[in-house]
């Protein structure tokens, strides 16, 4: 037998026969929502979650042509309230679309923004000791009055409009400022709020502390009724859909992280670079130590 003879014999014997059984088990598809929510992630920062990064992942989960549902994975202290809605109001056009189940999975952390994201799914289930909740509205911010006086620095403001100088943190802070704020906050809860009682219904628990900002661990947000069950994404998936293949879908990460560059380390970070790198680290930093992480 020639040569070419042998390569087409052995090829053929690793091709399926006609009428063989094609795999065609079911799948479940896996999003990873990782990170605190920003609209404006840096390039050398940790992961973050906004509908531009998530939106690639998002739609080759819900592309399966064997779906059986969608399962988010969701570790997330919180962030901006628009990129939460947005991300949030996605999931369930995908979801309508493709007429499919959408389960969340709380791992660490889904608070606040985090928790807005589960909100998405058609069922929560969390570890018995994550941290969920923090059904709430938080600004905060540095109050750097007298701060460049001390160096000789005279800054210098100008602007159309009354209410444009509001919350400078180089001026002193004024209480008219702080109504507009509470005002604004106020009104951002409520519609938190409401989004939380569109997607739980009649599972919540009638507890006057459920929308006060608190968080509270997996087996207690069993109890309270913002999570359906507790376990993990395999075990939970395994239980439910035991034919189905697990399939994930990661979001899309920073530019450099990509390239495998670390942050400030980066021969390629300038000194401007490594400022900026050094402020969204402590953001970072800020928005997971609210939760001992």
């Amino acid at each position: 037998m020639s040569v070419p003879e042998k390569l087409a014999d052995k090829l053929a014997a690793k091709l399926p026969l006609l009428g063989d059984r094609v795999d065609r088990s079911p799948v479940v598809a896996v999003v990873r929502l990782h990170g605190v929510i920003t609209p404006t992630p840096q390039p050398l920062g940790r992961g973050a979650i906004n509908l531009n990064a998530v939106e690639p992942a998002l739609t080759k989960a819900f592309a399966h042509d064997r779906l059986q549902a969608v399962a988010l994975a969701i570790n997330s202290p919180g962030g901006s309230p628009t990129q939460s809605a947005l991300v949030g109001e996605r999931i369930r056009e995908l979801a309508a679309k493709k007429n499919v189940p959408v389960l969340a999975f709380c791992e660490d952390v889904a608070a606040s923004g985090g928790y807005w994201l589960a909100c998405a799914a058609d069922e929560i289930y969390a570890h018995r000791t994550s941290m969920v909740g923090s059904i709430g509205v938080i600004t905060a911010g540095f109050g750097l009055t007298g701060l460049l006086e001390r160096f000789g620095v005279e800054r210098r403001v100008y602007t159309a409009g009354e209410h444009k100088h509001r919350l400078d943190p180089f001026s002193p802070v004024k209480d008219e400022d702080i109504v507009w704020l509470k005002g604004l906050q106020g009104e951002l809860h409520t519609q938190f709020t409401d989004w939380v009682k569109q997607r739980r219904g009649d599972k919540l628990a009638a507890d006057p502390e459920l929308f006060t900002g608190e968080v509270w661990t997996g087996a207690k947000a069993l109890e309270l009724g913002l999570v359906d069950g507790l376990g993990s994404l395999r075990e939970i998936v395994a239980k439910k859909y035991p034919e189905a293949d697990i399939a994930v879908a990661e979001p899309r990460k920073p530019l450099l992280a990509r390239l495998g560059i670390a942050g400030g380390s980066s021969v390629f970070a300038g000194a401007g670079e490594k400022l900026l790198a050094a402020i969204d680290a402590v953001e970072q930093r800020a928005h997971w130590s609210r939760f001992g992480l």
